[in-house]
């Protein structure tokens, strides 16, 4: 299971499956166990702007802190997924 990073955002790390690689590119947030239960799910666009699909277990300000996140690194970020998938960024 492909992580973005080794590190985790404010408690959680940042990553998606090799079933996440069909959909346009997105960020699961999940503690240790990385599954999807409890997991937040954020689809990306080309801007870096997040579409919050699941929120999971996380709070309000988990979410914000984690788009924010995103927002910064969704270039170096969408490198690792094109690795995995030729699905580009959400455009909804």
């Amino acid at each position: 299971m492909p992580k973005y990073y080794d590190f985790k955002v404010v408690g959680y790390y940042l990553y998606f499956t090799s079933f996440c690689v069909v959909e346009c590119m997105h960020v699961h947030a999940s503690d240790s166990k990385l599954t999807e239960a409890g997991s937040a799910k954020f689809f990306v666009k080309s801007n870096g702007d997040t579409v919050l699909q699941n929120r999971g277990i996380l709070t309000d300000r988990e979410i914000a802190r984690i788009s924010e996140f995103i927002k910064d690194h969704y270039q170096e970020m969408y490198l690792r997924w094109s690795q995995y998938s030729d699905k580009g960024y959400y455009e909804k």
